[in-house]
């Protein structure tokens, strides 16, 4: 039996799979996200912990002989949070998110410096780590001037299992002090952000082993001794493990929190102009470039508070004919953008609303303000040299079957629906402990799900969609206009 953890910014989902890679089981255990100023957002570290016992505990309930034959544990996790420890591993401070943008003025200055954009190939986004330390130097001088370790979110969880300071590339592609091309920590990004290389943990791949569960877990949880860690990955990339995506020309739409599209590619490709991610795959030799954005069904539960309404029932009103768009478009900025804006300050806006503009059009338009902006995502991966033919949908929206009509009519691509089954970071996370603890060919591993349905573009509306989408293009730099500080 093999286990995937994954911890996510509203949970931790534990999911066991046996050796020809059944779903065995899942739990989860649930967090909450602390937002104490505007454009801030944090989390407690002990409550990965609780969370993650949380799920462990009910495998444990539900699957006691299996959880007991766990050889393997993959990590998976939301990526770029500042995990600050001192020199006796205690956190100094709660852990600053992926979502969290208060270091805008901090990335901006780091990547004015050219070395940045260099060596990781990504601009310095206010969401990736380094910035969120100069912040910290900057703003808590005496918590900067404890700390011993930097760690992502996933790794602490490494830690508490293993008792190492392990990352692996995937995820430290996303901190702006990785030398993405060479997949290693660079001293000189380091030494610009006030670090050192011993504050860093230790590098290794994804599908390696990255240290062994901890006796007193393992006993806690029933496991039998050398239970093998793996490296895992970044949420992103444990997904395209679980989907296969892993190949060149593979590649996915997710619809989380946030939105992804992402595409494997079996060399280095980084664009950073187009503020595409170019970061490392879990793989050895292998990297991948995502566009994200950062309100995806964040924007319909938004909306979803706004009403009074749950996501399924606004969903459910518009039925599931995709209609033209009505004029009204939404600009899903909610907590600023990544690609392709790279803007931390601009906020979501309703445009042409009128008396006739009633909740079904408004639901409407917050699914086509997605839609679009993921239409950004695929013109900045253009632009950076990836074309695609098709992708593949997962994630919690990907319920919705009229998301994904208006999705695979703004990008004029078609929409594959795997068949039923758990092929999310979790599943992921599962595969890479599997080939670290037995040494498994990941290729072979790494294989995708079948397809059950094909969502083709809606040729009667692609004009529509077009029209709508080239104003949505024009929105951003008006607002943007009377948004800037």
């Amino acid at each position: 039996m093999y286990l995937g953890i994954d911890l996510g910014t509203s949970g931790v989902k534990a999911l066991l799979i046996d050796d020809s890679q059944r779903v065995v089981g899942s739990a989860s255990g649930a967090m909450d996200v602390s937002r104490p100023h505007p454009g801030w957002s944090e989390q407690d570290p002990a409550d990965w912990i609780r969370a993650t016992e949380e799920a462990i505990a009910g495998l444990k309930a539900a699957h006691p002989a299996e959880l007991a034959a766990v050889r393997g544990i993959g990590l998976s996790g939301h990526m770029h949070g500042a995990t600050l420890l001192d020199d006796q591993d205690r956190v100094l401070r709660p852990c600053i998110l992926w979502n969290d943008t208060r270091s805008f003025a901090q990335a901006a200055a780091l990547d004015a410096d050219p070395q940045f954009r260099a060596l990781t190939g990504n601009i310095v986004f206010p969401g990736f780590t380094a910035p969120k330390l100069v912040w910290v130097a900057e703003n808590e001088p005496a918590v900067f001037a404890k700390l011993r370790w930097v760690l992502l979110p996933k790794d602490y969880l490494r830690l508490w299992l293993t008792g190492d300071h392990v990352s692996e590339m995937s995820d430290s592609a996303g901190t702006s002090w990785l030398d993405t091309g060479k997949r290693a920590w660079s001293e000189s990004l380091l030494a610009a952000t006030g670090l050192e290389k011993r504050q860093m943990p230790r590098l290794i791949e994804g599908t390696e082993a990255g240290g062994t569960l901890k006796s007193n877990l393992a006993a806690q949880w029933g496991m039998g001794a050398d239970v093998v860690v793996a490296g895992g990955a970044g949420d992103n990339a444990a997904s395209a493990c679980g989907m296969g995506t892993v190949g060149e020309g593979h590649a996915f739409v997710s619809l989380g929190t946030s939105g992804v599209l992402f595409a494997a590619n079996s060399s280095y490709l980084p664009n950073p102009e187009s503020a595409v991610h170019a970061f490392c795959h879990a793989l050895p030799n292998t990297w991948h470039q995502m566009g994200v954005i950062l309100s995806a069904t964040d924007a319909l539960n938004w909306h979803s508070g706004v009403t009074g309404k749950s996501a399924g029932e606004l969903t459910g009103e518009l039925g599931d004919e995709l209609k033209a768009p009505t004029g009204v478009t939404f600009l899903p900025y909610l907590s600023g953008e990544r690609t392709p804006h790279n803007d931390a300050a601009i906020r979501g806006v309703f445009t042409g609303l009128g008396h006739e503009s009633s909740r079904v059009v408004l639901t409407q338009a917050v699914l086509e303000g997605v839609s679009f902006a993921l239409r950004d995502n695929l013109e900045a991966l253009r632009a950076a040299g990836t074309e695609l033919s098709r992708v593949t949908a997962i994630g919690g929206g990907s319920r919705s079957r009229y998301w994904l009509k208006s999705i695979a009519t703004a990008l004029g691509l078609p929409v594959d629906l795997p068949a039923d089954g758990d092929f999310g970071a979790a599943f992921g996370a599962a595969r890479l402990g599997l080939v670290a603890a037995i040494g498994a060919d990941p290729l072979a591993v790494f294989n995708a799900p079948t397809t059950a349905e094909t969502i083709e573009p809606d040729t009667a509306l692609r004009g529509a969609y077009e029209e709508a989408y080239q104003r949505y293009r024009r929105l951003y730099p008006a607002i943007r206009s009377v948004t800037a500080n």
